[in-house]
Parts: C-alpha cells; structure tokens; sequence
C-alpha cells in the first residue's frame, strides 16, 4: 500500500475563490485525506511543499500529440508508428508542464496511431497524461480537414491520403462515425467550418448542412460517444449546437447572441485562444507572420478584428469555457501559456483556473478528477507562488503527481 503525506503547501481544490493551507494524504492513487492536520501513517512518504500552491493535475481539452509546426504536406509521409514514436517525448513534455490528463482531437494519419498511445499509457507501457481520443478530424471535401488542395493539380486524382477522414453526405457520415468508434473513439469530432491552416476553406463559412450535423451527432449519441466540432464563425456553431454536440472548439468568432445559445444549451466552448490570437495580434512585419502561408495569412488578415472583438465578448459571457490549447498546432512545451493568454483578454484568473481542472473533467465526464477531494483519483500538481495572484507560475509546475504517483518533485525539477 503506497501511502504519500503532502504538507506546507495552499491547497486549491479546482473549485474554491481562493487556496487555503491543507494537508493531502494519498493512499494507493486515491486521496484519502484532506485536512488541516494530519498525522503521518507509518512508512508514509512526507513531501513538503513549502511556498507552493497544489492544485488538481491540469486537463488540457485540446491536443495533438502526434503532430508539431510546420504542418505541410509531408505531415502524412510518417507512418503511424514513426508518429507514435515521436509522440512519446511529447507525452512526456505535457505531463511534465503539469498536465495529467488531455484529450488528443485528430491526428494526420489514415490509421490510429492515438488509440495505440492512449492504450499503451493506460497500461503503464510509457509515461504520459491519461488520454481521450478523438482519431481523426471527419471534414468535408473542400474543408478543414481536406488538405489535397496543397498539391498539384494533376495529381490530385492521388491525393486521398491528404483527405483523411473526409465524408460527404448522411451515408457517408454515418459510416465514417461507426468507424471512428469500431476503432476505439472515446468522442467524434467534425469540421463544422473552414480554418486559419487549410487551404481551401474559410474560418467563418460554414462546411456541413445541418440535416449532415444531426446525422453526424446522433450516429455517436446511438452508441454514447460525445460529439465536439472544429469551428469558428456562428452559423456553423448554431447549427452544431442544434444537432446537440457537447462542446465547441475554437468559436472564436462567436457573437454574443450564439454564446448565449450555447450557454442556455449547456454546451461548453473550449476557445485555444494562445494559438488563435497569438497571430491575430502579430504585426504584419513579424518573422513568424511572413512564415505563415499565403492562405493562412490571407484568411487571418481577413478576420483580425473580429477576433480580437470576440474575445472581449467572451470574456464578458458567461458560458462555460474549458481549457485547451490546439498544442501541435504550436510547440506542446508552450501549451501553459493558454492560461496567461486567457488572463489577457479579460478571463479571470480563477475561471482561466477552473476551465483547466473541475470544468474540463465535467466537459469530458470525468467525475473523479479535476477537484481536489477525499476519494477523488490522486492527480495533484504543485507551482510556486499563487496563480489566482500571479497566472504565469502555471508554466513553473515543479511537482506532478498522475494516480498517486510522482513523476517530479521540487527536489528533481
């Protein structure tokens, strides 16, 4: 029986306005105890943690562990065990930065590399965040996830691996769903609009008619398996939220009025606004601006404002927002600095806070994580300093506790 005392830290309970001083005592990767005093058991391991604040293990809602900047091309020539393998020190990278649970929204090959790195964490075979697994993005022709359009044109009668999970149509949906969860998906996720980083879409355009969402969304609800989709503008979310989807990634051009159909909905948005508005606020003279291609920069510039202006909406709203970060998307080392970017646009620290622990455990329905509580799954992370005072101690996590086990300490770190 493995048994570990934590003591001298604030707690935060990933709920609570503020931490206050409390002992955990962790037995067998639950936490058995929390209270101001605790005696040690017998051959307990006391850790002190003197000027930290401890937190839940953080959740980050939206990843792509199996693929990194610059996405070109030449991102579905790995095979899929090559990108398993590269994907094993990000794992690692993202459980280091204080995130013990993450769910991965798509990866770039035609096969299940996620599915066989969420299995093989479970059983303990590589060190990482417990993962939840969308495989692929399923998109339209013509849409986000369709990138044959960066070939040439006479070989695009080739081009359907750079299609991955496209499907047209409510038959062709449908069988592309049941697949997706045949192969192990814990949830779906669809292009429900263009993006900044394909080629032959707009953010702001809606991708799927509403009768291709509904059949898309209860195909998964048949067989109890969420439904999140990749979208920008209003229109694509409305008719998103119509078809009953549990959460919205991105909605960063959403308008008041659809963030309140989402919150009277109850549907959660989960906003990446690091990787969003991070080119939204570059100079047009920025090195990083002119290495984005022509179509990014074209489509950013298009919407610059609108998402500058939708974030000042959001931060005023009161749906319920849970952190991710579209890490992949930009280096996973950076994928903390979602919280101070949240901060920044008017997010408050506790709700930057929160999205990250209890209110992405409830979005993807992990009732014994995100709250430091007795019986709860011990998934416990320690920063010096104060975050609710000072939101960029996030990115100096030094203590990482996954189901009651240590994978760093402030003696280590």
């Amino acid at each position: 029986m493995s048994k570990t005392l934590i003591t001298g830290a604030h707690v935060w309970d990933g709920v609570s306005a503020q931490a206050s001083p409390r002992q955990v005592l962790v037995v067998d990767g639950r936490i058995r105890q929390l209270a101001d005093v605790i005696e040690p058991p017998t051959d307990a391991t006391v850790v002190s943690l003197s000027g930290h604040t401890l937190a839940p293990g953080f959740i980050d809602c939206h990843t792509h562990v199996t693929l990194s900047p610059p996405l070109s091309v030449a991102m579905t020539a790995d095979s899929s065990v090559t990108r398993a393998l590269k994907a094993l020190p990000v794992l690692r990278t993202l459980l280091m930065n204080g995130f013990t649970t993450v769910r991965d929204l798509g990866c770039a090959n035609v096969d299940y590399p996620t599915i066989d790195l969420r299995n093989a964490v479970a059983a303990g075979m590589v060190d990482g965040p417990r993962m939840v697994v969308a495989p692929h993005l399923i998109s339209a022709r013509g849409g986000h996830g369709d990138f044959s359009a960066m070939i040439a044109g006479e070989y695009q009668c080739c081009s359907r691996p750079l299609e991955l999970a496209a499907a047209d149509g409510s038959d062709e949906i449908r069988t592309r769903v049941r697949q997706e969860i045949r192969a192990g998906a814990d949830w779906i996720k669809f292009a429900a609009t263009g993006g900044f980083a394909s080629p032959s879409d707009d953010p702001g355009q809606p991708t799927y008619s509403q009768e291709e969402m509904d059949v898309l969304v209860a195909t998964a609800a048949d067989l109890d398996i969420p439904v999140t989709p990749h979208s920008y503008g209003d229109e694509g979310i409305r008719r998103a939220v119509r078809a009953g989807v549990r959460s919205i990634e991105h909605g960063n051009l959403a308008s008041a009025a659809t963030l309140r159909m989402m919150q009277d909905a109850g549907v959660f948005l989960v906003p990446t606004q690091y990787t969003i508005l991070s080119g939204a606020r570059r100079d047009e003279n920025d090195a990083l601006w002119a290495a984005l291609p022509e179509y990014s920069r074209r489509k950013m510039g298009k919407y610059r404002g609108l998402l500058l202006d939708a974030a000042d909406v959001l931060a005023t709203s009161e749906v319920r927002i849970a952190f991710g970060t579209d890490a992949g998307m930009f280096p996973h080392q950076d994928n903390w600095r979602e919280f101070p970017m949240m901060v920044s646009t008017g997010i408050t620290p506790l709700r930057a806070l929160r999205a990250a622990t209890s209110v992405a455990a409830e979005l993807l329905r992990l009732d014994e994580l995100g709250v430091i509580a007795e019986g709860n799954i011990a998934d416990l992370i320690a920063m010096p300093g104060d975050p609710l005072a000072d939101i960029e101690v996030t990115g100096q996590v030094d203590f990482v506790m996954k189901d009651g086990v240590i994978y760093k300490d402030p003696v280590t770190a």
